[in-house]
């Protein structure tokens, strides 16, 4: 006896409705080129898992941050010490990911990079809108590309987030990325790991 195949049923989508549009994701080398066309211009652009994210224009209070940043350091970190301050320069975690520092701190002098670094001693970032996000996302971020010491300076609450001990996670655990965290305070000292015998006061890098 034969019995008749019956197709499968599919369910018509509602009248109206479009599938739902895909995000384009973009490598650091595309990132890094768009940038050089001038894409950006003005603009304070980082890329996260192939997603461009801006950050807006800098206000005032974040560009005395970073100058502060630069006057305390540059006695800690300089070129006969072997090392390089960069501020606002690329750092290539991996092929999606360029998190943009605001600060970071590598092994070296200019002269001894081809390319842009894939790691730091030292992450500053200065938080003044993005505060979720640098103790998230880019958390995540520098913590995988194994940056043993991050900090979040958050020009704000007048507040200096620590984040030490980097455990690479899945996306989602934010900050846990970090076993060990700290806030300090303006009257607060803390010594970068790199630089264990300094010794630099909080408030002397916030605006």
């Amino acid at each position: 006896m034969m019995t008749a195949s019956v197709a499968p049923t599919t369910t018509p989508p509602p009248v109206g409705t479009r599938p739902r549009p895909l995000v384009m994701r973009w490598t650091v080398e595309q990132f890094h080129e768009m940038g050089e066309r001038g894409w950006f211009e003005g603009r304070r652009p980082f890329l996260l898992d192939g997603v461009i994210w801006e950050q807006g224009p800098m206000n005032s209070p974040h560009a005395i941050a970073l100058g502060l940043i630069q006057v305390a350091f540059q006695g800690v970190f300089s070129f006969p010490a072997g090392w390089w301050l960069r501020l606002q320069s690329p750092l290539k975690v991996d092929e999606a990911n360029d998190p943009f520092p605001d600060v970071a701190v590598v092994k070296g002098s200019p002269r001894d990079y081809t390319a842009h670094p894939s790691t730091a001693a030292l992450v500053i970032e200065v938080a003044d809108t993005s505060l979720s996000e640098d103790l998230a996302e880019k958390a995540e971020r520098y913590a995988t590309a194994g940056v043993a010491d991050y900090w979040v300076l958050d020009i704000v609450n007048r507040q200096l987030h620590v984040l030490r001990d980097p455990q690479p996670l899945p996306k989602g655990f934010g900050v846990t990325a970090y076993r060990k965290q700290s806030v300090l305070g303006p009257a607060d000292r803390v010594s970068p790991l790199a630089a264990p015998g300094t010794s630099i006061l909080v408030g002397d890098l916030l605006p």
